[in-house]
């Protein structure tokens, strides 16, 4: 048995709604780990009304990471962590804070087996990302399950942050540039597996021009397979 699983920055749901729900639907995930969810005035309203418009339930969040799920998928255990943030020299003489950062996980069922799905959205601060991802792993062990953790990590691959990922064992499931969507050339979002745990990322379903006009970062669409891994009890 197989889980779908979709990992997007949707661009706090800001650029072409209608667009951004036929790539959604079209990768027809069972879940969705979502990075730059609609925030601040009637956060919880917009999240909902956005899962709704993808065919979708919002379950969990932590600052503007989400996670939504289609009928029939229960999720256990859900988790969340603020994640510490220092501030960032973002261009000239001028300081200004991060946005809080975060990330929320849980497990589900794949057949008879447990894994647990993660998703976060890294900082801007060079230095300051290394920290946020030691909280970030801290979540992802404390399911105590094979995992799959996706998101935005504001790197590219040749990164310390991706090097810290292949010395904690997990498997990079990516290949191909993710930003920007209407002209790839970066890779900056990423999907890794723990060991024991299946996948594989699967070809995105849409067009050029709804991906460039959903946002300005493309999903990936990751397979799980519940072979190998642990057991429910």
């Amino acid at each position: 048995m197989t889980l779908r699983v979709l990992s997007y920055n949707v661009h706090r749901w800001g650029d072409d709604r209608t667009a951004l729900a036929r790539v959604v639907r079209a990768c027809a995930p069972d879940v969705m780990l979502v990075q730059e969810a609609p925030t601040w005035f009637g956060t919880r309203r917009k999240r909902r009304a956005m899962a709704a418009s993808f065919g979708l339930r919002y379950v969990a969040a932590s600052a503007r990471n989400a996670i939504l799920v289609a009928d029939g998928i229960d999720l256990v255990g859900i988790r969340s962590r603020r994640i510490w943030r220092p501030f960032v020299r973002r261009r000239l003489d001028f300081i200004a804070t991060q946005l809080p950062g975060g990330a929320v996980g849980s497990v589900l069922r794949v057949g008879t087996s447990r894994v647990a799905v993660v998703v976060c959205h890294l900082g801007l601060h060079p230095r300051g990302r290394i920290h946020e991802l030691a909280q970030v792993l801290d979540l992802c062990r404390s399911f105590n399950t094979p995992y799959l953790l996706a998101g935005d990590l504001n790197e590219e691959p040749d990164g310390p942050i991706w090097k810290h990922l292949a010395e904690e064992g997990l498997t990079d499931l990516g290949d191909g540039p993710t930003f920007n969507s209407t002209n790839p050339h970066k890779r900056i979002d990423a999907a890794q597996i723990s060991p024991t745990l299946n996948g594989r990322l699967l070809p995105i379903p849409a067009t050029p021009d709804d991906l460039a006009a959903a946002s300005d970062h493309l999903p990936l669409l990751i397979e799980l397979n519940g072979d190998g891994t642990t057991s429910c009890g």
